[in-house]
């Protein structure tokens, strides 16, 4: 990680649960890191304790509502004002609405597909973007890509599945498309299984109970969000010429 040091990343949905932990090992490495959400106040919190931990890196909050491409292509002209530009994004904001195939509202559906694969799609160009205009040809893209291998037994995340598949479609698309362009860039995807955050409490708002029950049967076995963001530095530090396509990571006692 020693090349990383000094280097801007930018982390989406950078608040809570992966985006937080992914976010505080790239500070510890070195990294200057912009984390986006829509509320900055977990952000600022996570900042501070990185700076009493005398991490050498820093943490810039950034407020960005990812469904808004303007937001977004804001956030990249003030990254390019105040930092020169991205070298890594981490693309790992999403979210998931109890809308199932056969009687979803097409709002959430919408919803979905503006956060999973669009905003994903937009920050990856934006950052590309920003890599070739400044030369950089050892730039990283990685996708936080939960579900994209796996249709769950369960109506209310079908449509969510499906914007994780198209994120496995869009990384190699990403990488194919780096290579073409003679670049050195590499893309990413890093798909975990059962993480115990935030996320099922968020998607079962409705019911906390149903979401308790989603990690109390492997109480003892999920993945942590610090497990995933291991993986991030795991990848980062691969050699240049190293590609790493796509890490795959579940729970020992996870079914499938």
């Amino acid at each position: 990680m020693e090349r990383w040091k000094g280097r801007v990343a930018l982390v989406t949905g950078a608040s809570v649960g992966i985006g937080a932990a992914v976010a505080r090992a790239l500070v510890q490495q070195g990294m200057r890191v912009v984390g986006c959400a829509r509320n900055v106040d977990k952000i600022e919190k996570l900042a501070a304790e990185c700076q009493s931990a005398g991490y050498s890196g820093t943490l810039i909050p950034y407020k960005c509502d990812l469904s808004n491409e303007e937001e977004i292509l804001s956030m990249f002209s003030a990254i390019k004002t105040l930092h020169k530009g991205v070298d890594v994004c981490i693309n790992n904001a999403g979210l998931a609405h109890n809308e199932p195939l056969l009687s979803g509202r097409t709002e959430g559906w919408r919803n979905m597909i503006d956060v999973n694969v669009l905003a994903l799609s937009i920050c990856t160009r934006e950052a590309y973007k920003s890599m070739k205009e400044r030369n950089v040809d050892d730039g990283h893209i990685i996708n936080i890509n939960m579900g994209g291998h796996r249709v769950v037994p369960s109506a209310d995340e079908h449509f969510y599945c499906a914007t994780k598949y198209a994120v496995t479609a869009l990384t190699e698309g990403i990488r194919q498309e780096l290579r073409e362009a003679n670049t050195h860039i590499r893309a990413t995807c890093i798909s975990p299984g059962i993480v115990e955050t935030e996320f099922a409490f968020r998607h079962h708002n409705s019911d906390p109970e149903k979401a308790a029950s989603v990690y109390e049967s492997m109480k003892l076995q999920c993945l942590k969000a610090e497990d995933i963001a291991s993986a991030v530095t795991f990848v980062l530090s691969a050699p240049p010429h190293v590609q790493i396509g796509d890490v795959q990571m579940r729970p020992v006692e996870q079914v499938s």
